[in-house]
């Protein structure tokens, strides 16, 4: 599979600056996390749709109109907004989401709403496009997308580090990440560092760093505190 796991290389660029100094969340990777299922989640961590880096909503646009067909397979029609602005950013458009589109658990306080870059089967059509061109699965996904729920905290100070971190429900004050499926802990799930091991690959990949092995040894002092494991 030829490549790296991004084509926005100038906003994984701008990751990788963080990511190179990040400290790790070793407590947050302990979190038990079910792995993604489509069939039953559809899709709820898209429900809102992405927010974009100016890379990101420019690549998105060109491929649309190279490769509209594909797109248009999955209903997306000349007349919809793919990309539309919010505040200084852009993410992608959603669509109102019928009755059978959602969960069966969809939480309450989230809109009816979908990405509008889903399919029938709730596929992402950018990652389908992906593969279908030989290139990584979330080549054209854009990266605040398949990093969910994995979030880099930047800095409260000068003198502090980003942390590469999980947020528990206590912490999630948007009551997004921890209220979706794959960020929601889950007794039977196996701990975050396992079930997400593709995204940390792929973080590593940009990062320079092996974020795997580092969160399988024990954390370092300059890292949050991590608890006596079980496995």
């Amino acid at each position: 599979m030829p490549g790296g796991p991004t084509a926005f290389t100038e906003t994984a660029g701008l990751l990788r600056e963080q990511l190179r100094e990040a400290a790790l969340d070793h407590q947050a990777f302990e979190t038990p996390l079910r792995p993604c299922q489509l069939a039953t989640c559809r899709a709820t961590c898209c429900h809102d749709g992405a927010v974009l880096s100016r890379e990101e909503a420019n690549t998105i646009d060109s491929l649309i109109e190279r490769h509209f067909e594909h797109f248009s397979r999955a209903s997306l029609t000349e007349s919809d907004h793919p990309i539309v602005k919010r505040g200084r950013s852009c993410k992608t458009g959603t669509t109102p989401a019928a009755s059978d589109q959602c969960a069966a658990d969809y939480p309450a306080h989230f809109p009816r709403t979908r990405c509008i870059f889903l399919d029938h089967q709730h596929k992402c059509t950018l990652q389908l496009l992906s593969t279908s061109l030989g290139h990584h699965p979330w080549f054209y996904k854009p990266l605040s997308c398949w990093m969910h729920p994995i979030l880099l905290r930047p800095p409260s100070s000068p003198h502090q580090r980003p942390v590469l971190t999980i947020l528990r429900p206590a912490e999630d004050q948007n009551r997004f990440a921890s209220c979706t499926p794959c960020g929601r802990p889950d007794p039977g799930g196996a701990p975050a560092r396992q079930t997400l091991r593709s995204e940390l690959i792929a973080l590593s990949t940009i990062a320079g760093r092996d974020f795997v092995a580092e969160l399988e040894a024990p954390p370092s002092s300059e890292d949050p505190a991590c608890p006596a494991r079980t496995d």
